[in-house]
C-alpha cells in the first residue's frame, strides 16, 4: 500500500473518485512520530456548511466571507491539540492556510504558537485546474521535504488540496501521516481521523 501511495503523491493531479485505502494510525505510529522526520497534514476542524465561501470575492481579511469554523470545530481542534502533545509529537513548524477556518483551527489546537500563514496553501475547491497547478506543486514540495530527526513539519490546510494532490479527502480535523522524500515525493504512512484519538491515548490525557 505504501508504495501505491508513493505513486499517487508523485503524480500532479488525481481525478475526484480515485480510491483511496485510508490506514488508522496505531500506538505504534505515535511511537515513530516522537522520532521526528515525518510531514503531519492536519484538515482544519468542523464547519459551518451553510455559509459558503463568496467566491470569487472572498477576503482574506474578512471571516464574514469565509465559511466558517463552528464551535464544535474549535473544541475538535483544540482537542486534536492536547491529543499530539499528550503523544509527546515534536513540532517544529506549522505551515497554515490563509483563510479564517484554517487560522481559527491553528490557534485552538495550538494556543500561543508561532504560525506562518502561507498563501500557497489556500483552499483548492472552487479553482479550475490551471489555477490549482502552482498550489498543488508548492504543496507537493512541502511535505516531500525532509525534515530533520527530532521534529515534525505541521501543514493545516483543506481536504480538496490532499485530494487534488493525492486522491485522498479526508474528514475534517484528520491528521494525516507523510514520510517526506525529498526529490522522489512522500509516503503516506497513517491516518489518525478525530474519533481515533481515544484508542490511541489514555482518555484522560486528551480531556
Amino acid at each position: 500500500m505504501l508504495a501505491q501511495a508513493a505513486d499517487v503523491a508523485a503524480m500532479p493531479h488525481v481525478a475526484i473518485g480515485t480510491k483511496f485505502n485510508e490506514r488508522p494510525a496505531t500506538r505504534e505510529t505515535l511511537g515513530q512520530l516522537r522520532q521526528g522526520g515525518f510531514t503531519l497534514y492536519l484538515r482544519h476542524g468542523t464547519t459551518d456548511n451553510s455559509k459558503a465561501d463568496r467566491f470569487p470575492a472572498v477576503d482574506l481579511n474578512d471571516c464574514s466571507t469565509q465559511r466558517p469554523l463552528t464551535d464544535e470545530g474549535r473544541a475538535l481542534a483544540a482537542r486534536v491539540g492536547r491529543g499530539m502533545r499528550a503523544a509527546h509529537m515534536p513540532i517544529k513548524s506549522i505551515f497554515i492556510s490563509p483563510l479564517c477556518r484554517v487560522k481559527d483551527t491553528a490557534a485552538a489546537a495550538f494556543p500561543g504558537r508561532k504560525v506562518q500563514v502561507d498563501p500557497m496553501l489556500m483552499y483548492t475547491g472552487n479553482l479550475t485546474d490551471a489555477q490549482k497547478a502552482p498550489i498543488v506543486d508548492h504543496t507537493r514540495r512541502l511535505l516531500a521535504e525532509p525534515v530533520e530527526a527530532g521534529s515534525n513539519r505541521l501543514v493545516i490546510a483543506h481536504a480538496p488540496n490532499l485530494m487534488d494532490l493525492m486522491g485522498y479527502f479526508p474528514k475534517e480535523a484528520t491528521l494525516v501521516v507523510l514520510r517526506p522524500k525529498g526529490d522522489a515525493g512522500f509516503d503516506y504512512v497513517a491516518s489518525i481521523p478525530p474519533d481515533l484519538w481515544a484508542d490511541l491515548l489514555p482518555a484522560e490525557r486528551i480531556k
